[in-house]
């Protein structure tokens, strides 16, 4: 069986689209994914709540206001700890296979050393996936299969949208432990908005989705510990008239990380994270026509 087979009931991913697009903006959520394919679990020697770790539970459902605020919603399907996206696509542990990786694939990056390559080897806390070395075939086949299909969905709707709009910006949306700290290790921050420290998106989406996020009472902090991952510095082109940001939302703010049971801070979050969105796709818009004007 292959990666194929394990989303023949359920797509591996799905864009959850507005009736008309009329904000220049694309929402990610590649960490939300919660089908679990048996024959995956079969693989795992970890037991069904155990390997959610690395999931970034429910943040789909979190910022499911942008869809009627006219942006389309890229989600996964599939799980963090079965591949992840937000990752070179042959960012590969050797010693995780039987059989030797491509020669092209990074066997050397931090995150292929840290256990969070493509094919991920550990989920959250350290905890090891699988019970012994893997076929190359199967992550070839979730590679080819998922990964490939994913990007080329992300890249065709931000196409789309600068097409349309002369610009386009990628959300790109997670979240994190509870006990994430910045800076010097004392702050203990709501969210992290990351733009590749000012590479990924222009300073002014930067600091106005910073300071949306503060007016709302949070803590917010920039770049640290989580500037933006692989697709954020992929698809963040400001001098092409394409930006990324990252956000990190901490878990706390909506669930509990042990039973991964939502709280009742989980809608009034979800209100938040509504209001800041529809909030950043107006004031974005307002922002790059002007910019657009003032170089004509």
């Amino acid at each position: 069986m292959t990666a194929e087979a394990d989303f023949e009931q359920i797509p591996a991913f799905e864009v959850r689209s507005p009736a008309s697009q009329t904000m220049p903006f694309v929402f990610n959520s590649p960490h939300s994914g919660r089908h679990y394919p048996p024959r995956f679990l079969e693989m795992s020697r970890l037991d069904a709540i155990t390997i959610r770790r690395s999931e970034d539970c429910y943040v789909d459902e979190l910022f499911s206001g942008v869809i009627t605020g006219g942006a389309p919603l890229l989600a996964a399907n599939f799980p963090r700890a079965y591949l992840d996206v937000n990752r070179e696509p042959w960012e590969l542990d050797p010693r995780m296979f039987s059989q030797p990786v491509p020669p092209y694939a990074n066997i050397r990056s931090p995150r292929v050393a840290g256990g969070l390559g493509t094919v991920p080897k550990l989920v959250g806390e350290g905890l090891d996936i699988y019970q012994g070395r893997l076929p190359l075939g199967e992550a070839i086949s979730r590679i080819e299969t998922i990964y490939h299909p994913y990007h080329e969905r992300l890249k065709r709707l931000l196409i789309d949208t600068h097409a349309a709009f002369g610009h386009g910006i990628l959300i790109d949306c997670h979240s994190m432990p509870a006990g994430v700290r910045s800076g010097d290790g004392a702050l203990r921050p709501d969210f992290i908005v990351g733009d590749r420290f000012g590479v990924s998106a222009a300073p002014g989406l930067t600091q106005c989705a910073i300071d949306l996020l503060s007016a709302q009472g949070y803590c917010v902090a920039h770049n640290k510990p989580y500037a933006g991952g692989f697709i954020t510095e992929h698809y963040g082109r400001p001098a092409q008239g394409l930006h990324a940001l990252q956000i990190e939302i901490n878990r706390s703010l909506y669930m509990n990380e042990k039973t991964f049971e939502k709280t009742p801070g989980f809608y009034a979050l979800m209100n938040d994270l509504t209001e800041f969105s529809r909030a950043l796709m107006s004031a974005a818009s307002r922002y790059f026509t002007a910019f657009s004007l003032a170089a004509e």
